[in-house]
């Protein structure tokens, strides 16, 4: 009968020796893993939205007039795009606030920390371009209007957002003259703003664009 291995002091200390390196194998690992861990982060969602923030920032240090399709000539902000005023009735103004939602949608223009005017660019008419403060923060005002971005416009030139009707009010293009441009309206936005009426709750969105 073979002798078993369990009574063989040779082979067992052969076992041990070889299970102890594997073991410390085993642990020298998990310890490179754990560090490689902690100290390689993906820096891409970060970058990103530094970029993005980048470009955001620079929307409202500058502003002058472009042709957009459908449109003609109307003001357009520091990113090239298109720039919108909030009418309600006879209120110039109607508030668009971040606690109502409404910059979700409609991105309000404040000037980045340290700057405190913005820059009249080419078909501006530099005595209409003004700031206003509010919440802590400086608002570029052109005839006195407060100036939004839209969601639903991607690049510049783009006009998504004209005449469309939600729940803060009616959004319009601006002139070179500083007043809203209320015809040229799109199809998409007039589509859009009747769609907004049934609902009476969501926010109408021009070109196809839907939240």
């Amino acid at each position: 009968m073979p002798e078993h291995v369990g009574t063989n002091p040779t082979a067992r200390r052969v076992g041990v020796a070889a299970f102890a390196a594997v073991a410390a194998m085993g642990l020298a690992a998990c310890g490179s893993s754990s560090s490689g861990g902690s100290s390689t982060v993906n820096p891409g969602a970060g970058a990103s939205t530094s970029s993005d923030s980048g470009s955001a920032d620079t929307a409202a240090t500058s502003f002058s007039v472009a042709n957009v399709s459908g449109l003609g000539n109307v003001v357009v902000d520091g990113r090239g795009r298109t720039v919108y005023v909030l009418t309600k009735g006879t209120t110039k103004n109607a508030p668009c606030t971040d606690a109502s939602g409404c910059t979700k949608y409609w991105p309000d223009l404040s000037l980045p920390d340290g700057t405190t005017a913005a820059t009249a660019g080419s078909g501006l008419n530099s005595s209409l371009l003004a700031t206003k403060q509010a919440d802590g923060e400086t608002y570029a005002t052109y005839n006195g209007w407060l100036l939004y971005e839209y969601v639903g416009d991607t690049a510049a030139g783009q006009g998504h957002g004209q005449g469309v009707k939600d729940t803060w009010g009616t959004w319009y293009a601006l002139s070179a003259s500083g007043d809203p441009v209320t015809a040229g309206t799109p199809a998409a936005a007039s589509t859009a703003s009747s769609s907004s009426g049934s609902t009476g709750s969501s926010p109408a969105t021009g070109g196809g664009y839907g939240y």
